[in-house]
């Protein structure tokens, strides 16, 4: 399980650096501010659970099953939050009407705070 989450807080990390150059240098040139600030929302909030889950793996204090819920609820939530608001700051590029990505924001959003309140609930419980 270690292994696996490892590989994907590195994938994560990686995918975030390559969007966040991707933004500042191509994305630049085409969007305006505001959606460029918006996808950058994106890449920081997946950086952000890249480096959780780096910790989450390296912990000896979770156990096999706190760790897979923690990594689930990260990989989904990062999916559904980054990945819609990728998504809704480059709609103008496609010409696409995206109005089925606007739900998925919150939802991504949910299932981060709830991998987080797993590590919380799991460390408040543990007796010192």
């Amino acid at each position: 399980m270690d292994k696996k989450i490892l590989s994907a807080a590195g994938f994560l990390g990686m995918t975030a650096i390559v969007l966040g150059a991707f933004g500042a240098h191509a994305l630049k040139k085409v969007l305006d501010a505001e959606a460029l600030a918006t996808f950058e929302t994106g890449v920081k909030y997946q950086m952000y659970h890249a480096l959780f889950l780096l910790f989450v793996a390296v912990n000896s204090a979770l156990s096999h099953k706190m760790k897979q819920w923690i990594y689930r609820l990260t990989l989904l939530g990062v999916l559904l939050f980054s990945g819609s608001i990728y998504l809704l700051a480059t709609k103008s590029l496609s010409g696409m009407e995206l109005k089925f990505v606007g739900p998925l924001t919150p939802v991504g959003g949910f299932c981060l705070i709830s991998a987080w309140g797993v590590l919380m609930v799991h460390f408040l419980k543990k007796k010192a």
